[in-house]
């Protein structure tokens, strides 16, 4: 049976029993129905991995001990990548987190930009965020990553283009008429890939991100919905200059 992976939120150090995060332990004591000695993989998101197995198992908490650090676990693509993800409505922001996770994005910005629909004021943000860094997480258990990525709080777009620095690389924003084409790119260890919501950019928004050195990318003939133009852009950059 494959060994189940966990995210614990807390420092791990080896000999150490530490009670699982609550739905985790719910996980694997009645869907995996695990029992004392089961071993686990438990990992704290800060690119460390360690063996571990369930201590016990009580009625309120699950407890597990930390046996000893997994060397050769770092499973992070050489390209750095930060996606600009235009706010899209309830599941269809959790799958492209999820799958940004899968394809090894480093960085994810949550962006407002003039066509999106969500409205987050400062409270459902907060709200969102903690749902969304659970997203990462659980994205990561599944994948192999023992590195969440980093999930910046929600700007807006002329706010975070205007923030970028010189180190942040290639930057890049799907456009159906843009002149730029993946495989004509040339080599980069970072990136940023901007990526409408429903609806796409607006011309408004491209003219921001082309005051701020962003080139459009054109992805083929055929318009891709949110949830599928950024991550078919992340897999061929990946499969291009990452680890793919």
């Amino acid at each position: 049976m494959r060994v189940p992976r966990l995210f614990v939120p807390h420092a791990l150090v080896p000999g150490q029993e530490i009670a699982l995060p609550p739905q985790a332990g719910e996980h694997v004591a009645r869907v995996l129905r695990l029992q004392a000695s089961d071993r686990l993989r438990l990992f704290n998101g800060d690119g460390s991995e360690f063996s571990g197995e369930i201590a016990s198992i009580g009625k309120r908490a699950v407890n597990a001990r930390v046996l000893e650090r997994i060397d050769g676990a770092d499973r992070e693509s050489p390209l750095h990548i930060t996606l600009g993800q235009g706010v899209a409505r309830g599941e269809k922001m959790d799958w492209v987190l999820q799958k940004a996770t899968e394809l090894g994005v480093a960085r994810i910005v949550p962006l407002v930009t003039e066509r999106t629909e969500v409205r987050l004021d400062a409270e459902r943000a907060e709200r969102r965020l903690a749902h969304w860094q659970a997203v990462l997480a659980s994205a990561c258990e599944q994948c192999g990553r023992n590195r969440l990525p980093e999930l910046a709080p929600p700007a807006r777009l002329a706010d975070w283009a205007a923030s970028l620095d010189d180190a942040a690389g290639l930057r890049l924003a799907l456009d159906p008429r843009g002149d730029a084409r993946v495989q004509a790119l040339a080599p980069a260890a970072r990136a940023v890939l901007v990526v409408g919501p429903e609806g796409g950019l607006s011309t408004a928004d491209l003219a921001v991100l082309t005051q701020a050195s962003f080139r459009g990318l054109r992805l083929g003939p055929r318009i891709l919905r949110t949830e599928t133009a950024g991550l078919a852009a992340l897999a061929a950059l990946q499969a291009l200059h990452g680890d793919l």
